[in-house]
C-alpha cells in the first residue's frame, strides 16, 4: 500500500505541474501574438525614412556624416539582446554559444539587454560596458537611450564598430541567433539598402510606393534632415530587433511549455498505468491470502 500512496502522490504532483505549464503556455501564446503584431506595425515607419531618402539620391556624393566614418577596428562593440527570464528552451543558450564561438574576449566590448545576458557576460568575464532594462512591452524611449549610448561610444572612439546579436524570429518554431552590423554605415547607399531589407523580411509589408520626380521643398534644409536621419534609423532598427527578440522569447516559451505539458500528460498516463498495476497486484495478493486462509481453516 505504501507503493500505491507514493504513486498517487506523484500523480497529484505532476498534475499540478501540468496545470502551471499549461497556463504559462497560454500566456506566452497571447504575448507572442502581440509581439508579432508590434513588430509588423513598426516596419512602415522605418520604410518611410527609406522612401524619403530614396528621393534624395543625388546628394549621396556630397553627404558626409560621422556615423559613416569607417576606421580600423581595434575594439568591436556588441549589443546582446536576451531575455530577463528563463523557461524559454534553448533560446538564450544558443545565443550565448554563438557569442563564444564568434567573438574574442580581448577585442570585444559588450552592452547587454536582459538579465540572462548580464549573467552570462559577467560569468564569462567579458568586458561589459553597460546594461539596460527593457519592459515586457517594448518602449521606444528605452531603445532611444540604448541607441544614444552606442552612438556616443562610437563617436568617442571607445569602440570602432557595433553589431547587434539577438534571437531573430523566423516563425513560431524557429528562432535563430543573428548578428547585424549597425555602425558604421558603409555610405548612404548601404544605409538605404539596410532600410530596404526591412521590406523584404515580411510579406505583409507593401511594396515601395511609386517614384515621385516632382521637386520638393524641405524644412529645415535637406542637409539638416540627412544629418538627423541616420541616428533616427539606427534607433528604429534597434527597436525592430528588440521586438523580434520579444516575439522569439514568447514563441520559445510557448513551445517549451507545450512540450512540458505534453510530457507531464505522458508521465501521468505512465504513472496511472503503474498505479493500476500495483492496485491490481495488491487486490490479487489479498484474494490469494484470503483463499489460503480459508483452505487452512478447512484443513
Amino acid at each position: 500500500m505504501a507503493n500505491l500512496k507514493e504513486i498517487k502522490r506523484r500523480i497529484k504532483s505532476v498534475k499540478n505541474t501540468r496545470q502551471i505549464t499549461k497556463a504559462m503556455q497560454l500566456v506566452a501564446s497571447s504575448k507572442m501574438k502581440r509581439a508579432q503584431d508590434a513588430a509588423i506595425a513598426g516596419v512602415p515607419y522605418a520604410l518611410f525614412i527609406a522612401d524619403l531618402l530614396s528621393s534624395l539620391e543625388h546628394y549621396h556624393e556630397s553627404f558626409e556624416h560621422p556615423l559613416f566614418e569607417a576606421r580600423e577596428v581595434k575594439k568591436h562593440g556588441v549589443l546582446v539582446l536576451a531575455t530577463d527570464r528563463g523557461l524559454c528552451g534553448p533560446l538564450n543558450s544558443n545565443l550565448f554559444r554563438y557569442l563564444s564561438k564568434n567573438h574574442d574576449k580581448a577585442t570585444t566590448r559588450y552592452v547587454a539587454v536582459g538579465r540572462k545576458a548580464v549573467q552570462y557576460l559577467s560569468r564569462s568575464q567579458r568586458d561589459l560596458m553597460a546594461d539596460f532594462e527593457v519592459d515586457e512591452q517594448v518602449n521606444f524611449r528605452q531603445i532611444r537611450v540604448i541607441g544614444e549610448f552606442l552612438v556616443d561610444q562610437f563617436l568617442k572612439k571607445e569602440i570602432d564598430s557595433v553589431s547587434v546579436v539577438y534571437p531573430r524570429f523566423v516563425n513560431t518554431l524557429i528562432q535563430e541567433p543573428a548578428e547585424v552590423p549597425i555602425l558604421p554605415f558603409a555610405g548612404l547607399g548601404d544605409f538605404l539598402a539596410r532600410m530596404e531589407e526591412l521590406r523584404k523580411k515580411d510579406s505583409n509589408i507593401p511594396e515601395a510606393p511609386p517614384s515621385d520626380d516632382r521637386e520638393m521643398k524641405f524644412e529645415p534644409s535637406i542637409q539638416e534632415i540627412l544629418a538627423e536621419l541616420p541616428e533616427l534609423f539606427l534607433k528604429q532598427e534597434l527597436y525592430q530587433m528588440m521586438l523580434s527578440t520579444r516575439a522569439s522569447e514568447n514563441s520559445a516559451r510557448m513551445v517549451a511549455m507545450k512540450s512540458a505539458t505534453d510530457n507531464a500528460s505522458n508521465l501521468i498516463d505512465d504513472l496511472t498505468l503503474d498505479y493500476n498495476k500495483a492496485r491490481q497486484a495488491a487486490i490479487t495478493q489479498e484474494v490469494l491470502e484470503i483463499a489460503a486462509s480459508a483452505a487452512s481453516v478447512q484443513n
